[in-house]
């Protein structure tokens, strides 16, 4: 799923570009450095540039489907379409990802684990067709751009006992589906906890921009791999062919595969809302509504500026996990530049006024308002969604805010735009700000 997924939305977004006039050419990639890796991944991958790495760690077909098929003793991937998009996806791996070793080895275990889910899953619907029946009602998805609080938001508000989360173990982990006698000693969470974390340990840096762990909750990019049809993908690798492949794909097939996963994990778990976050889904919130028409939607408001800094500085170290050439390909002009942004804002500023998202199922949350007053802003999240709220809800985000102060995993600095810069782009930005009366931070 990449952006301008349809000829409508691409003209929509170059009509937008046009009338409010191309920004200056501003790429903050072209500034950004990765930090020097440790001695032991430096070692890993200087040793080897001396060896034929595709045969060491191999990520073609075959291989991967045969060790997925081993793992599990099952054989049953599903007939959705998704081989196609599988093939896509390993071959621009293969030629553009300029993988190094250790980002060879992580991309082989996570794939083969993908695959593993895939079969798992289709076992599942097998053995219980009845999972079909379940009814996803109602979710609360936080669908605001990366870097604008959405995790931090999606932590408290996981705090509220009505809300069902996806957590990283069941989302790496999903079957047999979670029970809720055992949800919080199930043998899966320190695996995925330990698997998890060798993130932190290639990149230790990491640490200060995202937190990560076993019982955490995750967005829902997070399941949505083992689709293979997905721009969580052009997060992960340098990959254009990919997300030209991408562009011409519908989005739908997807959002049904998302909907499928969490048919299964409320199976023997279930509250009464899902809690869900997905960012790389802002762009196609008409489409999520065709499969989730009763969805409560949350957008998150932050100073764009802040929020482009921040947002190459994440995306190079997660590139630089797997690869030495982390802006090689080129890749998420339409999240780095500021007209790419700017037409997303277009976007969400057309579906507030012509009803696609509705008054009662719409919020919008600034970062500074959350920040500020973390309880008094969700209650007022909680009355434009129709949603309860008792003091309960505040005490119980009081206290993990507490337990957790903000700099608790260190503090990442990194290089802001000059003066001139943020001059050029402020400009772009204004009518997003103004119609959601979004503050500036610098």
């Amino acid at each position: 799923m990449t952006k301008k997924t349809t000829t409508e939305q691409t003209g929509e977004k170059t009509q937008e570009t046009k009338a409010g006039g191309a920004s200056p050419a501003f790429d903050r990639r072209e500034r950004w450095k990765p930090s020097p890796r440790p001695e032991w991944v430096a070692r890993i991958n200087a040793e080897g540039e001396l060896f034929d790495k595709r045969s060491i760690v191999p990520l073609d077909e075959n291989s991967l489907l045969a060790s997925a098929r081993e793992n599990t003793g099952l054989s049953d991937f599903g007939d959705d379409g998704w081989i196609e998009h599988f093939r896509v996806l390993i071959r621009a791996i293969e030629e553009e990802a300029r993988l190094n070793l250790m980002g060879r080895i992580l991309t082989r275990i996570d794939f083969v684990s993908y695959l593993e889910t895939r079969l798992r899953i289709q076992d599942a619907y097998r053995r219980h067709p009845e999972i079909e029946d379940e009814v996803i009602h109602q979710p609360v998805m936080i669908l605001g751009h990366g870097r604008t609080g959405t995790t931090i938001l999606h932590e408290v508000l996981s705090t509220d006992p009505r809300f069902r989360v996806v957590k990283r173990w069941e989302a790496m982990f999903p079957c047999p589906p979670p029970e809720e006698a055992t949800y919080l000693s199930d043998p899966r969470i320190p695996l995925a906890d330990a698997r998890i974390k060798v993130f932190d340990r290639v990149t230790p840096e990491w640490t200060a921009m995202h937190a990560f762990g076993g019982e955490l909750p995750v967005e829902c990019a997070e399941y949505l791999y083992a689709s293979f049809l997905s721009n969580v993908f052009v997060f992960s690798f340098q990959i254009p062919s990919y997300a030209a492949h991408l562009a011409k794909q519908d989005v739908l097939p997807t959002i049904r595969w998302h909907q499928r996963f969490l048919k299964l994990l409320q199976w023997k778990y279930k509250k009464e809302h899902w809690l869900l976050k997905n960012p790389i889904w802002i762009d196609y919130i008409p489409r999520v509504l065709e499969v989730y028409p009763d969805a409560k939607i949350v957008l998150t408001h932050r100073d764009p500026i802040t929020v482009g800094d921040s947002f190459v500085n994440v995306m190079g170290t997660i590139f630089w996990w797997r690869t030495d050439d982390p802006w090689g390909g080129g890749m998420l002009d339409e999240l780095v530049m500021a007209d790419g942004r700017a037409a997303t804002h277009a976007n969400l500023m057309r579906w507030m006024q012509d009803g696609t998202l509705k008054k009662g199922s719409v919020a919008n949350v600034q970062y500074a308002d959350f920040m500020a007053d973390p309880p008094g802003t969700v209650q007022r999240m909680f009355a434009d969604l129709g949603l309860a709220w008792d003091a309960g809800v505040g005490t119980r985000i009081r206290d993990y805010l507490a337990a957790k102060p903000q700099g608790s995993h260190g503090k990442f600095d990194y290089e802001r735009a000059t003066p001139e810069q943020i001059a050029h782009e402020r400009a772009r930005f204004k009518t997003y700000q103004d119609f959601f009366g979004v503050p500036n931070e610098i």
